[in-house]
């Protein structure tokens, strides 16, 4: 790998524009961007014509399940599938085995992300009902937020009392990032359909357990404890179209000036409630997949900036234990490898133009998490790059680079492929492809 790379003829989109450039990259970051950069003969260089460049995704929440869970996925695996599908940085959700709730299992997790990320990375503290001193203590340069479960969640991470979620509004130093469901709404109508249907409950009644009322409640509960308490606060993972309605009073200011934001994850976007006849709880995933109005709602929300930021949560379960019956299947997808490329797919269909996407997946991610130099095509910044080429690309399961080995969208076929990425000015993927001996990502630093 040259320390100096030139592209040329690129065609690239940034901050609603796109342009036709040459870009130089040196030392990890964007040097020079001009009409026509001549090229050296130590220069690495290559011609981008007929490529479409996108600043690199950054994912604001997945779990990678390291450590505790490493027969499913690891931080090595699932950023070799992120970078394969333009993914260049991410943040890692805490319900891990143990989960990570104090500095120390911080410190594990950036460790085994030095040793073995190819992507940039950045770690959630998880939010408990008493480690609140642990919280007022996080270093906001270097830890992403807090996650906060105001709905079921693995080991102690579900805050159910009332006086510490608000103190956790209230005092934390980073974004507090949520998960609203309702669990109290959950367990009823989980009571109803056992009673109802038994063990032969199946996947397509999923979104009537998880239900919009369940999302919509503690949504709600979630905004009004912001407002009193001033917190700076992200709900992850909208999913109907009640929701998108209770953050437009927000829309009309700017992303880095907002304190209540909301993220919509790529396969709400993708799938609706038509889908669990063939895919059943191949999409099984917390909050549920919904109907087409909450889809089409959510669509209509991104590209009104109502939510801000696209996201894909993330989260890989093995093949057998997504194949058992519903009760006993888990919740969660493996999406980093193909996110983008459906989130194309939408383009190609005219739902979502790629400036909303670039701005969702990037601008707007690096606005609201305040991350230093990274999610735009700009001088100055870390060269995080994405070529895209408008050519098919069935998904085969030898594809596949996450651990679990298997994809929703295994099968399908998209309509772009992502050609090349660059992480830090490294050239990670080239031509589809995974480079030798690859470079480590960096720690993300946050500008707070």
């Amino acid at each position: 790998m040259s320390a100096t790379t030139l592209l040329k003829n690129v065609t690239y989109i940034n901050e609603g524009a796109t342009r036709v450039r040459d870009i130089l990259i040196k030392d990890g970051r964007i040097a020079k961007i001009d009409n026509i950069i001549a090229a050296q003969d130590d220069y690495n260089v290559i011609d981008l014509d007929k490529y479409i460049v996108i600043p690199g995704v950054i994912d604001d929440q997945v779990h990678f399940r390291e450590p505790g869970q490493i027969a499913k996925a690891t931080i090595a695996s699932e950023s070799l599938a992120a970078v394969l599908g333009g993914t260049t940085s991410f943040m890692d959700m805490p319900n891990n085995m143990p989960p990570c709730t104090d500095t120390k299992a911080l410190e594990v997790k950036n460790n085994i992300a030095a040793n073995n990320s190819v992507a940039n990375y950045s770690f959630y503290l998880g939010a408990t009902n008493d480690n609140l001193e642990v919280i007022k203590a996080i270093d906001p340069k270097k830890v992403c937020g807090v996650k906060v479960f105001m709905g079921s969640s693995t080991g102690n991470l579900l805050v159910d009392n009332d006086n510490a979620l608000r103190a956790i509004f209230a005092n934390s130093p980073v974004l507090v990032a949520t998960h609203c469901e309702d669990n109290n709404i959950i367990a009823k109508n989980l009571a109803h359909y056992k009673e109802l249907y038994g063990d032969n409950i199946t996947a397509k009644m999923h979104p009537l357990i998880r239900s919009s009322e369940a999302c919509f409640a503690s949504t709600k509960k979630a905004l009004e404890l912001a407002k009193e308490t001033k917190a700076n606060l992200h709900v992850l993972h909208l999913s109907t179209k009640e929701e998108v309605e209770l953050f437009k009073e927000f829309a009309n200011t700017q992303v880095d000036k907002r304190t209540i934001t909301a993220e919509v994850c790529a396969h709400h976007l993708f799938f609706n409630s038509s889908y669990y006849d063939a895919l059943g709880n191949k999409i099984k995933c917390n909050p549920a997949i919904k109907d087409e109005k909450d889809r089409v709602a959510l669509l209509e929300g991104v590209k009104s900036s109502i939510i801000t930021n696209i996201a894909t949560d993330h989260a890989p379960h093995t093949y057998q234990e997504k194949m058992q019956n519903y009760l006993q299947a888990p919740s969660g997808l493996p999406l980093v490898q193909f996110s983008l490329q459906a989130l194309l797919e939408l383009y190609h269909r005219k739902e979502i133009s790629l400036e909303t996407i670039v701005n969702a997946t990037s601008h707007n991610v690096a606005k609201r998490f305040n991350i230093a130099d990274r999610g735009f095509i700009k001088e100055g910044y870390f060269a995080d790059l994405v070529a895209i080429k408008k050519e098919d690309q069935q998904i085969m399961p030898h594809e596949i680079a996450s651990k679990c080995g298997w994809s929703p969208f295994t099968g399908m076929t998209f309509t772009y492929r992502i050609a090349y990425t660059f992480v830090n000015g490294n050239l990670i993927v080239n031509n589809g492809k995974l480079e030798r001996n690859l470079p480590r990502g960096a720690m993300l630093t946050f500008a707070r």
